[in-house]
């Protein structure tokens, strides 16, 4: 039970939050290595366009996956709240009612998703010679919604009580499982796009039924089935939580649609140059990512137990470590980039050439600001830990305003290159808005609390 669950109301603030965001940073490497792979062996045994193909469809991918991960994370943040305050009945309650919601929206997600998928690649003027493989793709992809969704919802929950190990070793589980049968559908059987698609799916099962089968461990989190009689107001309090980050992730794809379609304009070479650097943005914001998660449950569970000295000193700490971080890895980028991009390419060499100069230029814009990545997910999940996802969803409006405004404007002045700085422009706005937003939020929590306790 100890070792299944972490109570971070106590302790080292940054020893807690670092050692908790170590497993999912391991995770998240086993994730975006299997992603890597996909893309790796889809470029070098099918070719430049079926690469292409899988870049065409990263943002309709980045709204549809981000809606189950926005709303699981949005309950997650209730869960931990009450694990923190010691309230397990209503702790097992939220969960049971959580399921539900999560089920519910699975179904509508993988509903919309098949339902839309060609009018949106036809809409975003995908090019004609990857179009087929793009629809293909993201046809069986979505048939995957309930598992993914299934293990974002176990994986929220085992982290919101302190449990960062057990996503790790599911991640693990599912790069073996993916790179194997990527290899064999893909290499040995010749089912180019479509089998990575598979192998895809196949390892997102097996990870949701590992997290399943260790949350069925924790007596802590075992439900009854009173647990799951309906309550409206605690359906409503998790939706209050969980529909802003949806709309957060999506509003942010939606920007990404934008900067896609201006790419698209450029040809397949282009939109293959890009796809290959944004492969490896999932290396760039790993840690974020996982520093994000343990800032949301440390945070939470400090909210429940109502010590907001040790959310300061954590939110503070974060960001030292964050900067630390985002300069490691953006040296390894400007010294390793190239050859690793170059592992996504196959075909001629003038092609490849001229893919890995778009490429290698967008990645080393990317890294030189990466460090501003890093602290909007800092004060995005320091506002999430207390409460507020209103407000990261309005950085969410600032993220697609900045976006598309660069996307749009920048290539009319420096020409085509213009679109690389989208995405800086996207984190710096985001970032400023949550920076200003956190200390106003936390001087105004503490207040309340002064207040009270008068």
């Amino acid at each position: 039970m100890k070792a299944q669950t972490q109570n971070m109301t106590s302790g080292n603030a940054a020893k807690l939050i670092f050692f908790f965001a170590l497993p999912l940073m391991l995770g998240n490497i086993c994730q975006q290595l299997y992603t890597m792979v996909d893309t790796m062996i889809v470029g070098q045994v099918a070719g430049v366009e079926a690469l292409a193909a899988l870049g065409s469809v990263d943002f309709l991918m980045w709204i549809v996956t981000g809606i189950s991960t926005g709303i699981t994370q949005g309950f997650s943040i209730l869960i931990s709240q009450h694990y923190g305050a010691g309230n397990g009945v209503a702790l097992r309650k939220v969960i049971a009612h959580s399921y539900r919601l999560t089920a519910i929206t699975a179904v509508l997600v993988f509903a919309l998703s098949q339902l839309l998928a060609s009018a949106a690649l036809t809409g975003l003027h995908t090019p004609q010679n990857i179009i087929g493989m793009a629809l293909l793709y993201l046809r069986i992809i979505f048939c995957g919604i309930p598992f993914t969704t299934a293990y974002n919802m176990f994986a929220c929950e085992l982290r919101a009580i302190g449990n960062s190990k057990a996503p790790l070793t599911a991640m693990l589980i599912a790069s073996l499982i993916n790179i194997v049968l990527d290899l064999l559908f893909v290499a040995v059987f010749g089912w180019g796009i479509a089998g990575a698609a598979i192998a895809t799916i196949i390892a997102q099962l097996f990870s949701a039924i590992y997290c399943f089968a260790i949350l069925k461990q924790i007596k802590l989190v075992q439900l009854a089935k009173s647990d799951f009689e309906h309550e409206a107001k605690l359906d409503l309090n998790l939706l209050q939580l969980g529909i802003p980050v949806v709309f957060q992730n999506i509003i942010i794809g939606v920007g990404g649609l934008v900067v896609q379609y201006v790419i698209n304009g450029y040809g397949f070479l282009f939109v293959a140059g890009f796809t290959a650097t944004n492969k490896l943005y999932g290396l760039l914001e790993m840690a974020a990512i996982s520093y994000g998660y343990a800032i949301v449950t440390y945070v939470g569970q400090n909210l429940g137990a109502k010590q907001f000295d040790r959310i300061k000193s954590g939110v503070r700490v974060s960001l030292l470590i964050s900067l630390a971080t985002s300069i490691v890895i953006s040296v390894a980028m400007f010294l390793f980039g190239k050859p690793i991009l170059s592992l996504f390419l196959s075909g001629e060499q003038q092609q490849i050439e001229a893919v890995l100069e778009i490429a290698f230029h967008y990645l080393s814009i990317m890294a030189a600001m990466l460090w501003v990545l890093y602290f909007l997910y800092v004060y995005r999940s320091a506002l999430q830990g207390l409460g507020d996802t209103l407000l990261p969803m309005l950085s969410g409006f600032a993220e697609f305003l900045m976006r598309i405004g660069a996307a749009l404007i920048l290539p009319i002045f420096i020409g085509q290159n213009g679109i690389f700085f989208a995405e800086i422009a996207a984190w710096s706005g985001a970032a400023l808005l949550l920076c200003i937003s956190y200390y106003i939020r936390i001087r105004a929590t503490e207040k309340k609390l002064n207040e009270n306790n008068c």
